[in-house]
């Protein structure tokens, strides 16, 4: 005879460990939005039907007619109610008291240790570890009520609280339950009724929930066909052979957001001390988010196919455009599911999942130049991060650059091809570092080495100035940036000359180096002859030490360098400006002017302005008027 509520009426309990105070915490402390109590109770459902599967291997009988698992969510705006339901194993009045009346004690983490028990486990996909997730709901509810049959007894039981500290439970007629397994009512809060709109209800269960092993339907409204919103199927679970290229591009966009193509697609399975399935794209264009001063990763990371967080660090941030997710059985979880703890599960997880992602793009680089070409504009900018902060791969990320460079006309080379091309006795690799490509083309610093074939790096992304400073060497050659120091070019024969031949500077250009030395001590650390300038009259440069002329400017628009150092003004003692400038012996007023100007100049070919524009104005001025009146 079935127990009816009549019969036995409802008993009144008080939460376990000062649970008004408990709730509140996790109410208000323990998860940061609120959607999230639907995932729980859509785990704890999925969790249901597995413990009916494995206790129906010894006992088939539990499954009577009803073989296939479902969870239903059903929506009552009128009513202000969501319905969350599922046909697995039930619980009975004990059952809702322990796992329901006392915090953290978890029906499914008690069931786990049987399993372990019996040695039998190895099949049981069971999410929750911590009992609480069911009280999320109290963030949104004014009341629940929980309504269980457990598979095999005919006793309907009914569990009620408002979440303030008791509840009741108690016998209820079989109308008010499902014929076998669990049935939640969550009474929603006036500010919580969008949980009963169609669109709203979809959205969280596909984004969060929507890869769990039982299938989900929802009802719209009393009356309505069930409408199936996931399958209980999960992409990255199948084999790589029986996933089409189609289906991983669906997944993709729909993972991403995005409606283009991925450029790589990385699927495999960990197993051994850690196991764990990932999936991950490169995208085939930039995501609208990459250069997020944050610089966040997008890898979603799963437990037993249940979303958890996607703001976890799972891949460096030199990776951040890569979508994807891990998906794994061992990671260990705080209470909340939302803050991971330190494991070395997770940093297994990291090391593995980076290592693919890079030798894939390594090996597209082998197989597909165009792709690589293409995925190299898109992201090499964040892949050379990698060399400034990754110290391990910093080798690896070096040999994967690519760079424009002073022979490369429209084209890339890589460090390997730097190399192979340098000069005999050239020990460095000269880089020449700004903001744009025809600036560096068109800079003085260059003429020199371009006058004797030498190649030059021209690098234009703002990483480019730090990680030159971190990387020691590649293949046996240091990295030399031509705007600071010496450039020592008399070693390397122009195509007119032999190596070593240096060209004398006249006396009248020695002393009007001298001269400007000392008019322009205030503002240049040196002025002196230079054997980079074959065009231009002159250039700065930076001193052998401290920093190269852009990481100066870039530190100090940053506001982390006070002052830079003084410069050193380089003259082209063969050019004709500076020899008939030289000339003018018997006018210090037209040389004080001439070595102003030249430094100004030298300070608008760096692309910077002139130090006074006014003075400048007039300087130029006078030297105009000079010549018209000769």
């Amino acid at each position: 005879m079935t127990t009816t509520a009549t019969q036995n009426p409802a008993e009144n309990h008080v939460f376990e460990a000062d649970v008004a105070r408990l709730l509140h915490m996790m109410v208000h402390s323990l998860y940061s939005d609120r959607d999230v109590f639907l995932r729980e109770l859509i785990s704890n459902a999925a969790d249901a039907c597995e413990k009916l599967r494995f206790e129906a291997i010894a006992t088939p009988t539990l499954l009577a007619d009803d073989t296939d698992s479902r969870i239903t969510l059903s929506l009552d705006e009128e009513k202000r109610q969501l319905v969350v339901e599922d046909n697995g194993i039930g619980m009975s009045r004990d059952e809702l008291i322990e796992g329901l009346g006392t915090i953290a004690r978890s029906g499914t983490r008690a069931f786990m240790e049987r399993i372990e028990a019996n040695k039998a486990g190895d099949g049981a996909q069971l999410i929750g570890q911590f009992g609480v997730g069911f009280y999320s709901c109290f963030m949104v509810a004014e009341r629940v009520d929980v309504a269980s049959r457990r598979a095999g007894a005919d006793e309907v039981w009914l569990w009620s609280s408002d979440g303030k500290g008791s509840y009741s439970v108690g016998p209820t007629d079989m109308a008010d339950a499902p014929a076998r397994g669990t049935r939640i009512t969550v009474h929603l809060m006036e500010d919580a009724k969008t949980y009963t709109s169609r669109w709203s209800v979809e959205r969280i269960v596909k984004e969060q929930s929507g890869h769990v092993p039982v299938p989900i339907t929802m009802v719209e409204k009393r009356g309505a066909e069930p409408i199936q919103l996931t399958d209980g199927t999960a992409l990255w679970t199948r084999s790589k052979n029986d996933i089409s290229t189609e289906d991983y591009t669906d997944f993709y966009r729909g993972i991403s957001g995005q409606y283009d193509e991925p450029a790589l697609t990385v699927h495999f399975k960990a197993e051994g001390r850690h196991e764990y399935t990932a999936l991950a794209f490169v995208p085939g264009s930039q995501p609208f988010d990459m250069f997020d001063p944050d610089r966040k990763g997008r890898i979603k990371l799963y437990v037993r196919r249940v979303f958890i967080t996607g703001d976890t660090e799972l891949m460096p941030r030199y990776l951040r455009f890569v979508r994807g997710l891990v998906d794994t059985p061992d990671l260990p979880l705080n209470v909340s599911r939302e803050m991971i703890q330190a494991s070395p599960v997770l940093s297994a997880m990291r090391k593995g999942i980076t290592t693919r992602i890079i030798t894939a793009i390594e090996k597209l680089a082998e197989s597909d130049q165009d792709a690589f070409i293409k995925f190299w504009e898109n992201f090499g900018p964040v892949v050379k991060e990698g060399i400034y902060e990754d110290f391990e791969r910093r080798l690896q990320l070096m040999a994967l650059s690519r760079f424009r460079t002073t022979v490369s006309n429209d084209g890339y080379r890589s460090l390997s091809d730097y190399v192979k091309d340098t000069k005999p006795d050239q020990s460095a690799i000269y880089y020449l570092a700004g903001n744009s490509l025809d600036q560096l083309k068109a800079s003085p610093q260059l003429e020199g080495f371009r006058a004797r074939g030498i190649e030059v790096l021209l690098l234009t992304d703002s990483i480019d100035s730090f990680w030159v400073m971190n990387a020691p060497e590649f293949d046996g050659k240091t990295f030399k940036s031509i705007t600071q120091g010496a450039a020592d070019l008399a070693q390397f024969a122009k195509p007119d000359e032999e190596a070593g031949m240096k060209s004398e500077t006249s006396a009248d250009v020695q002393r009007f180096i001298a001269f400007a030395r000392n008019t322009l001590a205030d503002q240049v650390s040196d002025v002196r002859a230079s054997d980079r300038l074959t065009e231009s009259a002159v250039c700065l440069v930076a001193p052998e030490e401290g920093y190269d002329r852009q990481m100066e400017k870039i530190l100090q628009s940053a506001g982390r360098l006070q002052s830079v150092a003084k410069p050193i003004l380089e003259v082209n003692f063969e050019h004709p400006l500076v020899k008939g400038i030289a000339a003018q012996a018997d006018s210090s007023s037209l040389r004080e002017d001439a070595a102003l100007l030249l430094l100004d100049q030298a300070r608008i070919l760096d692309g910077d302005k002139p130090a006074d524009p006014r003075a400048f104005a007039e300087r130029l001025t006078r030297v105009f008027q000079r010549a018209l009146e000769s």
